[in-house]
């Protein structure tokens, strides 16, 4: 355990004093999460942030409060952070680490993956009152918290500097993957998309990122905002897709499971067209784009990962990196076979809207 303990970090905030259960959350890859319980009850989530991963804590947390109150209308459920006793979000510990409290969720429920279309139209629902609700926040007010994090030209780079330093090994157990990351970044930087507006999205819109309640089935809002910074609105819905079109786990080892339903990237935009959000120069014709970019370069980051000898993911066994690597790809291939289709159902569903 590094630095405190949990229950010597909850003791820094601002809560009633009581006897509290804590139960280790052990979903995600990146910070560690606890469940605060009163009794059976879960009232908080307790993080302690990844400094190795976000390397600028402050900030962060800048951008949520900078966002926070926004995120409170009609038919979105608010989170909220607790601030400590020297009123910040935030505790730093004695030996650096950062730990926050937040509000819990009740009676919500979220998933992995899903068939179901009913969660898909949810999922689109949500992400659209999640724009609404930000869309008058000026970008550049926010900060970059992670650089380039879906900057298909950074991850190249990342990308060739692992390969070039990889052992051999690795390599020759990757080679198929690296040659179709060779030929898949070929293909995507040749796409000329203009007149992107720049938005603050969420960077990170898989499935398992959404609450649903579980007494109505109604989406209720987005966790894990870590990577609430400026980006473009196909980043968003070609992450939400990823995840909706294939019910299948990101680290699947049987690729013949791996499939790409357009049923269910049909739910899913005309969630978005249901809550009203106006897209705006291209976006229309960037969602397709974004459907191949996103497990694409999430499968690039792992492939990289792997080659670097998993410095950056947590894995649960030797080459879960290379797996979760294998599955993604497969997503993006099936993705790009389908892209006339995809640009044909984003017609279908945007097609009579005013792009503005």
């Amino acid at each position: 355990m590094r630095g405190i303990t949990p229950e010597e970090a909850l003791g820094h905030f601002v809560i009633e004093r009581k006897s509290y259960g804590i139960e280790p959350l052990l979903r995600g890859y990146i910070n560690d999460t606890y469940t605060i319980k009163d009794g059976q009850t879960p009232v908080f989530l307790l993080q302690r942030i990844n400094k190795n991963v976000f390397r600028d804590i402050p900030g962060l947390m800048d951008n949520l409060e900078a966002i926070l109150p926004s995120l409170n209308g009609e038919g979105y459920y608010p989170v909220s952070f607790l601030y400590t006793k020297s009123r910040r979000p935030y505790y730093k510990d004695e030996e650096g680490e950062y730990w926050r409290l937040m509000s819990f969720v009740p009676h919500a429920e979220s998933f992995d993956y899903t068939s179901d279309p009913g969660i898909a139209t949810e999922a689109g629902r949500i992400l659209g009152i999640f724009h609404k609700l930000i869309g008058d926040i000026p970008p550049e007010t926010l900060k970059e918290v992670l650089p380039g994090f879906h900057d298909l030209g950074k991850r190249k780079e990342e990308f060739r500097s692992a390969l070039e330093n990889a052992s051999r090994e690795r390599k020759e157990k990757a080679a198929e993957q690296i040659a179709f990351a060779d030929q898949l970044l070929d293909e995507l930087e040749k796409e000329d998309l203009k007149e992107l507006p720049i938005r603050i999205c969420h960077n990170d819109t898989k499935l398992n990122n959404f609450l649903f309640s579980s007494e109505t089935g109604k989406g209720q809002c987005l966790v894990d905002l870590d990577t609430v910074m400026p980006g473009f609105l196909h980043f968003d819905m070609g992450d939400a897709i990823r995840t909706l079109a294939n019910p299948n786990p990101e680290d699947e080892i049987d690729l013949a499971k791996i499939s790409f339903d357009l049923n269910m990237v049909r739910y899913f935009l005309k969630g978005i067209r249901e809550s009203g959000l106006a897209l705006k120069g291209d976006e229309k014709p960037a969602i397709a784009h974004g459907a191949v970019l996103m497990p694409f370069l999430h499968g690039l980051r792992a492939l990289t990962d792997f080659l670097q000898n998993d410095r950056y993911y947590r894995v649960s066994y030797p080459d879960e990196n290379l797996n979760r690597c294998k599955s993604l790809f497969a997503v993006a291939e099936r993705a790009r076979d389908h892209k006339a289709e995809i640009i044909a159902i984003s017609e279908e569903v945007f097609g009579g809207e005013e792009i503005i």
